[in-house]
């Protein structure tokens, strides 16, 4: 449009102030249409100001329970940790905390980065807002002329309260995980205060990089570490595919060798589920399986070979979840030197320095009878010395057996002995009157058939177990080795003797012990032997550990695992 020059008007006083005021207008509408880019509305902001203005409002009514929305923004969301939230925005005077004037700081693209792959550090990063944040961050990336959403303020405050709840539950979940506490947690920080939160975030304020702050609140504990380093192995082989479930032969007889012929040719084991296998083909598969597992190689479908076929990737990453938050409900510092007992795995170690100085395959209980998680120190060595079953045992397999024949004690060896120590006479006793519990004390005279072999270890605890020699060796060699009645049988018992005693008083100092203590042996005799700088023992159950940069997995006998994935971990 072409206007006729201004100076033609001036004669014209009558006309020129209406004409001079209609093109005030006309300009201002001009002037607004080419500098108001994008939509117009009550979420948009189109200077420094006002963003920060409208941002801030957004949050506290985020922060407050309400959830607003706008015709081009209807996303829902849900803040996990308002109140430690509100406080941190306190502290940083109420303004976007992972981005600024449009853009992500370099910590709101390392946050998102960070839940990305959680998967990394055991985490799931569907608990940190994953979706939601990856939508409003394509929402932005789509606007690449700046013309829209980038002026959204809503957008950029949801976003920064997802950060925020994302960060406060990263620091939660790396730092004391997401199982509750037990009877033997030894951790004493089991709540952080919101103060804790903020000094986290003020190191990154500061400067420090968020992997740094984050791995700060990791677990010092080598066996997390291990744990974590065959994770990247792991996540970099998972197969994530459904395999299908195979039933026990004993529940669903019609359908176990289709499914289980189906199963193995998932898995590689077989060429076809096409054409029947007959029982060698299937044995064949399934030995192949097992030896892949690190199974007892038998072609039988067990216990144990059946939970492991109808256990997927997703599931062994949930078990290496778990296991790593077990590690974060140890003490902040373990002992210098300590024994470590996974009662899964059916191994101990003597660990000294971060370092192992001792390995040794144990045996422990069966699911029937577990062996418990428990916290306790050896205070004294035992050579030759007596059993006495523990009442669960005498009630559940001993009571039954001498209701049946008397003669069972004098056959595996025990005494009846009552409240005097005198012994009694099994076949004097009226075994009929007693269901439960009897008035006498059983016991298991020294000698090689012991159940305890040759020696104990003794700790004080409320179950009754302990380390010990055993006179059934041979069952070392067993891959499954969940057989005892609770009590943990060492392979290696001699091993940790002298260990313990020169960790007692020192090399120079224990040789004579050591020989006295061999003597012993020799002559078969019962003696005690008082250990004054008494040794920790930390027993827990983890199905899974790292070793040499691989994740190893076993069974899970007691089913453990199980019942706290479907409780803490349902749905993942």
């Amino acid at each position: 449009m072409i206007l006729p020059p201004l100076h033609l008007y001036m004669n014209k006083r009558s006309t020129l102030y209406p004409l001079l005021a209609g093109f005030s207008i006309f300009l201002l509408a001009i002037f607004s249409c080419n500098n108001n880019k994008g939509p117009s509305g009550p979420a948009f902001a189109f200077s420094p100001e006002e963003m920060k203005e409208k941002t801030a409002a957004y949050i506290n009514d985020f922060l407050s329970g309400k959830n607003i929305s706008s015709e081009t923004d209807s996303m829902a969301i849900e803040v996990k940790e308002p109140k430690v939230a509100e406080y941190i925005y306190d502290q940083n005077g109420v303004t976007t905390l992972w981005s600024q004037d449009k853009k992500w700081l370099p910590r709101g693209d390392a946050l998102y980065d960070f839940v990305n792959n959680a998967k990394q550090y055991g985490l799931f990063p569907e608990d940190y807002h994953l979706a939601e944040l990856t939508t409003i961050r394509d929402r932005f990336i789509a606007d690449s002329l700046d013309e829209g959403d980038r002026h959204n303020a809503l957008l950029w405050s949801k976003a920064d309260v997802l950060f925020t709840d994302a960060f406060i539950n990263v620091v939660k979940d790396i730092k004391l995980g997401r199982l509750p506490n037990d009877s033997i947690t030894l951790r004493k920080d089991s709540v952080l205060d919101k103060e804790f939160y903020e000094k986290q975030f003020a190191a990154l304020t500061k400067g420090e990089g968020l992997v740094k702050v984050i791995e700060s609140l990791e677990p010092d504990e080598r066996g997390y570490h291990e744990l974590k380093k065959g994770l990247k192995d792991f996540l970099a082989h998972a197969d994530y595919q459904n395999f299908t479930k195979v039933p026990s032969s004993s529940k669903d007889p019609k359908n176990y060798k289709p499914l289980l012929q189906k199963r193995l040719f998932e898995g590689g084991y077989l060429a076809t589920d096409s054409v029947k296998a007959d029982s060698v083909q299937l044995a064949e598969a399934v030995k192949k399986f097992q030896k892949e597992k690190g199974l007892a190689v038998d072609g039988v479908v067990g216990e144990a070979t059946l939970r492991t076929l109808n256990t997927s990737d997703n599931e062994k990453f949930i078990r290496i979840a778990i296991s790593m938050d077990k590690y974060k409900l140890l003490p902040e510092k373990m002992p210098e030197k300590y024994v470590w007992v996974n009662a899964a795995g059916n191994y101990m170690e003597v660990v000294e320095d971060e370092e192992v100085k001792l390995y040794s395959k144990v045996i422990c209980g069966k699911a029937k009878t577990r062996t418990p998680v428990l916290n306790s120190a050896i205070s004294q060595i035992i050579t030759y010395p007596q059993w006495v079953p523990p009442p669960s045992i005498v009630g559940k397999e001993i009571l039954p057996a001498v209701k049946r024949d008397p003669g069972y004690l004098a056959k595996k060896g025990f005494s009846l002995l009552d409240k005097d120590g005198e012994e009694v006479d099994p076949y004097s006793v009226d075994w009929s009157k007693y269901s439960k519990g009897i008035p006498y004390r059983v016991v298991q005279g020294s000698g090689d058939a012991n159940a305890l072999g040759i020696m104990k270890f003794h700790f004080a605890n409320k179950y009754s177990v302990y380390l010990h020699d055993t006179n059934q060796r041979y069952l070392f060699s067993s891959p499954m080795r969940s057989l005892s009645h609770g009590c943990v049988r060492v392979q290696e018992w001699q091993k940790l003797a002298w260990y313990i005693m020169e960790n007692d008083i020192g090399p120079s100092g224990n040789e004579s012990r050591i020989d006295s203590v061999k003597s012993w042996l020799n002559r078969k005799a019962k003696k005690y032997v008082s250990i004054k700088k008494t040794l920790p023992v930390f027993i827990r159950y983890m199905t899974c550990s790292g070793q040499d940069g691989k994740i190893v997995f076993y069974d899970d006998p007691y089913n453990e695992d199980e019942m706290l994935s479907q409780q803490y971990f349902a749905g993942k």
